[in-house]
C-alpha cells in the first residue's frame, strides 16, 4: 500500500534513487552577492541554489565546447562578429 504522502509511485521511488544532497557554504564579498542577487531576478530563480546549479551547468559546458575544440563568438550592436575569449 501506498503511504499517504501525496506522491504518486514514480515520485517515490525517483526520491529514493538519489543521491543525498551535500550542503556547500560560500564566503562571498560584496560584488559577488551582488552579482548573484541580479542573477536571482533576471532569471527568475526560486533560490541562489538555483543560479548557482545553472551558472555550473553553463561554465562545464562553456568548458567542454572549448575542449573539443569549438570557439564561441559575439556579435555587436554593428553586426560585427569577434571570438569571445574565455577566461580558460
Amino acid at each position: 500500500m501506498t503511504a499517504l504522502t501525496g506522491r504518486n509511485e514514480a515520485e517515490q521511488k525517483a526520491s529514493e534513487t538519489r543521491a543525498p544532497k551535500v550542503r556547500v557554504q560560500f564566503d562571498l564579498g560584496p560584488r559577488s552577492v551582488d552579482r548573484l542577487n541580479a542573477l536571482k531576478l533576471k532569471t527568475d530563480a526560486s533560490s541562489y541554489a538555483e543560479v548557482v546549479k545553472n551558472a555550473l551547468r553553463l561554465y562545464e559546458a562553456l568548458i567542454e565546447e572549448t575542449e573539443g575544440g569549438k570557439q564561441f563568438l559575439v556579435r555587436d550592436e554593428n553586426g560585427v562578429v569577434s571570438p569571445y575569449r574565455l577566461f580558460l
